[in-house]
């Protein structure tokens, strides 16, 4: 490298091959150090084509648990942001496919002599700044970890926005999305971890009013993805776009992220963070203030207490209940069962730990409401898990949500559903599960227009999940709008083409109208076994139509132990409206999870004008 320190100059960038800082104008840019490091070796050899494996050997060296081929991607991206080049047309930086990278802009100062082969710049000489990487990460810190992340995201952002919005009127950041977080360690087991940090770095921004952050389960779907930046904002409908990595290596954790601005592809700030965070519990609480600050929000009394509590986690339970979150998104009774495991070690190890009971009430409702358990005593201990952390903490949106779900859907209780739904869509507007869970209470109300408009807020929050899109299709389906249900299951299923239970619910819709086939094809999809029993079916609905199929269906599921409350729905499909009514009776007796769709549900239309139908109605307090 130049013994001299005299700048090199490109265009209107003047870079500094000793310390590796870039300036534009004489603006100090803002470069992490390995883009810089980058940076400087591609100048420093202007015309010359440096591999992939070069530069990885002097930028990385011996970290050998560092996944260099993501991090040359993510350093050359930040280094094309911050010089404004196309890597279709570039100016300064080409690509030399499948070999690696090479300089072509023309310097003012020539270079004249190539750093050393191996030679590596201090990173704490390219950014005397930032602090050298502690020892003994405490892993309670990355919640905290990530707050001051999204911190410094936001409130830079918003800084340059408002730059922005004086010279311009443009609007500033109303909506974020936060890419899932690649993990760069080593250890395949440690993907937990990277969901884990992903997932608490969009429940930290869901905190700051005004500010639509997209929910993890849509931003899930791009974990891996080859598309740009733009597209996977416009999908989404993202004002700017979040991505970075995290590296864990034992105790060690380094989070790398940067913010880009998804309406112009600029990119608007880049940072790695690498400490030890013994000292910083209270941070989470500042950073949230801070952020609202950064974006001119007022906040109340109550929304500013709500952000100074700042909850004190063992780092055991915190990893035990990142853990839990990791199988319970893998939405199967295995899955649940996994995931309870880890909750209840957190909880165990942390019985003040909110989170861990939630997740725990969270895990029982779905191991009874998917079949897992019995449903009576999962729900029952779904409920306790969740009025244990009301009595703890009476703010917590997600457990009065459970709460609504089991007034709901065990009780019966209508008007304390409600209020607890309102509740939590108060304590945490930002929330698509309690929306899109609003929505189908206010469907089975029968109160339709309500219903799609909380549908609408969650695609906002959740525009790209299945989730959120087949209960879109469902809520249609309840509201007896058939047309717009059909147009939304055909989208949903263009997004996730093995969706089974937006196939069940097409079927259910196709039937509604009348249209056999298209119902019958949509079944089919759904319904394992065989290829004997699959032949049957096949058959039944040749041989008689819709009704062959579920007469076909009945003999299958016969010998279910909750039987009784699924019969009502059979003879409602092959038109035997006496036993169908005979049937709902006995379910209401029973307490039947599924009964409380009775005023709305389709599959009952033909049973309306029968009086003993209206007396059931009555009798449930519809």
């Amino acid at each position: 490298m130049a013994s001299s320190p005299t700048p090199v100059r490109f265009s209107d960038f003047e870079l500094d091959l000793r310390t590796g800082e870039l300036r534009r104008g004489g603006v100090l840019q803002k470069l992490q150090p390995q883009p810089a490091r980058i940076l400087t070796i591609l100048v420093s050899r202007v015309g010359e084509v440096v591999t992939r494996q070069e530069l990885a050997k002097q930028v990385w060296g011996s970290e050998t648990f560092v996944d260099y081929e993501q991090g040359l991607n993510f350093a050359i991206r930040q280094i094309r942001t911050v010089l404004e080049d196309d890597a279709n047309d570039p100016k300064f930086l080409e690509t030399i496919p499948k070999r690696g990278y090479r300089f072509i802009g023309a310097l003012d100062v020539p270079v004249s002599e190539s750093p050393a082969s191996g030679e590596s710049v201090p990173l704490a000489a390219m950014h005397p700044y930032e602090p050298t990487a502690q020892k003994g990460l405490r892993r309670y810190g990355i919640v905290l970890l990530a707050a001051a992340v999204i911190a410094a995201l936001v409130g830079l952002g918003a800084y340059r926005l408002r730059r922005s919005t004086e010279s311009t009127g443009a609007d500033h950041l109303k909506s974020v999305a936060v890419l899932p977080l690649s993990n760069l360690s080593n250890d395949s087991d440690q993907e937990f971890f990277s969901d884990g940090i992903t997932d608490e770095l969009i429940t930290e921004l869901t905190k700051v009013p005004n500010l639509r952050v997209i929910s993890h389960t849509s931003v899930q779907r791009y974990k891996g993805t080859k598309l740009s930046m733009r597209e996977i904002a416009r999908e989404l409908h993202a004002d700017a776009v979040i991505e970075g990595s995290v590296i864990r290596s034992g105790d060690r954790v380094r989070i790398t992220a940067q913010l880009i601005d998804a309406r112009t592809d600029q990119h608007l700030w880049a940072e790695k963070y690498d400490r030890d965070f013994r000292d910083v519990l209270t941070l989470q609480s500042e950073v949230a203030q801070q952020i609202a600050a950064q974006i001119g929000v007022n906040l109340s009394d109550s929304e500013r207490a709500r952000l100074r509590r700042t909850p004190v986690v063992d780092p055991a339970a915190h990893e035990a209940y990142l853990r839990g979150r990791f199988y319970l998104d893998k939405l199967g009774c295995r899955g649940f069962n996994r995931a309870l495991e880890y909750y209840r070690l957190a909880a165990t190890k942390d019985p003040t730990f909110t989170s861990a009971l939630v997740g725990i009430s969270d895990t029982y409702y779905h191991l009874g409401d998917w079949g897992c358990s019995p449903q009576a005593e999962a729900f029952a201990k779904s409920r306790a898990a969740a009025l244990k952390v009301i009595e703890l903490d009476p703010t917590v949106a997600s457990a009065h949500l459970q709460l609504a779900n089991l007034d709901f859907t065990s009780e019966w209780n209508w008007p304390k559903a409600e209020s607890e739904y309102a509740e939590a869509i108060r304590l945490d507007p930002n929330d698509a599960g309690t929306h899109s869970s609003y929505a189908i209470f206010l469907a089975a109300m029968g109160r339709r227009d309500q219903a799609i408009g909380e549908m609408e807020k969650a695609r906002e929050i959740d525009p790209v999940s299945e989730v959120t899109n087949m209960l879109d299709t469902y809520v249609l389906y309840l509201a007896h709008q058939y047309d717009p249900a059909i147009a939304q299951g055909k989208k949903t299923l263009e997004l996730y083409p093995n969706s089974g239970a937006t196939d069940y619910w097409m079927g259910q819709i196709y039937e509604a109208k009348g249209m056999a086939r298209d119902a019958f094809t949509s079944y089919i999809k759904t319904n394992s076994g065989t290829p004997a029993q699959l032949a049957g079916l096949h058959a039944a609905f040749e041989k008689d139509g819709l009704k062959g199929f579920w007469l076909e269906q009945f003999k299958r599921n016969a010998s279910k132990p909750d039987w009784p409350c699924w019969q009502a729905m059979f003879y409602a499909h092959v038109g035997d409206k006496e036993r169908a009514i005979n049937m709902l009776e006995q379910s209401f007796d029973h307490h039947c999870d599924g009964l409380q769709f009775l005023k709305t549900n389709p599959v009952f239309d033909a049973l309306r004008e029968d009086p003993r139908y209206h007396e059931l109605i009555s009798k449930m307090k519809l």
